[in-house]
């Protein structure tokens, strides 16, 4: 389980109102990118809450309601796979970070973001590499931003079947790759990722 250390360092220097943030969706060949920022009461902490890779599809459902029922605010970001064509994965990722952010209400003092690198803004930040591994706060939002892009997929499995969206969410899978070399890539693909020899592709009317 993460505990507060990372919290109690930003309580401390008088900011109450902490947002997690993370993506989830990055490397996958379809879909959207998912972000999530959520904000929790000072003292707040929920049993279980770790990186969201390291959870069940299960444990992650469980939490995920949990997260929301215990948030003072949680907000999502999305952004499509045509727009990360078009700006590229990392702006896109940028992008949805920042929708998720906006969307918090009350707005937060201060943002602990998973990753590398967090771009300026109105709100103080710190970038935290392998955040959802370290910070309560940033894996409760690793979760929301999971679930959330997980049920997206699930939906897209019943619109373009026969890829197994369902099951590996978009991501570069034996599975999805031998769909792709045999139907080509659908609507949802991202056309600037490698495609793996894929066929010519089918829309969505096939």
């Amino acid at each position: 389980m993460l505990g507060l250390t990372v919290e109690r360092k930003y309580w401390q220097k008088g900011f109450r109102r902490i947002a997690g943030v993370d993506e989830a969706g990055r490397g996958p060949l379809a879909g959207p990118v998912v972000a999530a920022a959520v904000i929790f009461s000072p003292g707040v902490c929920i049993l279980g809450v770790d990186d969201s890779k390291k959870l069940t599809p299960l444990r992650r459902e469980e939490l995920f309601e949990l997260i929301r029922q215990s948030a003072l605010a949680y907000g999502v970001g999305i952004v499509s796979h045509a727009a990360i064509d078009r700006i590229n994965v990392l702006r896109a990722t940028m992008e949805a970070m920042a929708e998720a952010v906006s969307r918090l209400a009350p707005a937060p003092e201060y943002l602990l973001v998973d990753g590398p690198i967090c771009e300026p803004g109105p709100v103080p930040a710190k970038a935290m590499v392998r955040g959802d591994a370290r910070c309560f706060t940033i894996a409760a939002a690793s979760i929301i931003a999971k679930v959330t892009r997980d049920r997206i997929m699930t939906e897209y499995d019943r619109a373009f079947p026969g890829y197994g969206f369902a099951r590996h969410k978009g991501y570069g899978t034996p599975e999805h790759l031998a769909a792709l070399r045999m139907l080509g890539p659908c609507e949802i693909h991202r056309k600037s990722f490698h495609l793996a020899g894929a066929a010519p592709g089918r829309g969505s009317g096939d």
